[in-house]
């Protein structure tokens, strides 16, 4: 169950907002084996100049922050850079225009379905991959 923010420092067309989106949750997909219909994800789109960078670092500029519960190897995790940064290229981002931000919560620290715990809940996928 992921929760996932894009930040971007530029305008795309809906269309590629979408693909985008798309893009990211094909990544959390492959390499995390969540359900297809697990999907909850933002873009937010900034103007350039509230969002500062470090030198080098362009218009296409894309920060990846993904929230998750706590458990997943080291291999999935290296498999979810990947395969972001893979999907992402169609869209003309640089690799090295992407940084992805990890932050493994325990899944006590998630309230679901009406207000239960996450550790409390068949979540009907594997968080252990």
């Amino acid at each position: 169950m992921p929760a996932v923010t894009i930040e971007v420092r530029r305008r795309y067309s809906p269309e590629e907002e979408t693909g985008i989106i798309d893009a990211v949750h094909a990544g959390l997909i492959e390499s995390l084996k969540i359900p297809d219909w697990d999907k909850t994800i933002r873009l937010i789109a900034h103007e350039p100049h509230r969002f500062a960078v470090q030198p080098g670092k362009g218009e296409r500029f894309t920060l990846v922050t993904i929230d998750m519960f706590a458990g997943r190897s080291l291999g999935a995790k290296k498999s979810l850079y990947q395969a972001v940064v893979r999907n992402l290229a169609a869209f003309g981002i640089p690799a090295d225009h992407i940084k992805i931000l990890l932050r493994e919560i325990p899944a006590e620290n998630w309230g679901i379905r009406g207000g239960i715990p996450a550790s409390e809940v068949d979540l009907n996928f594997e968080i252990k991959v």
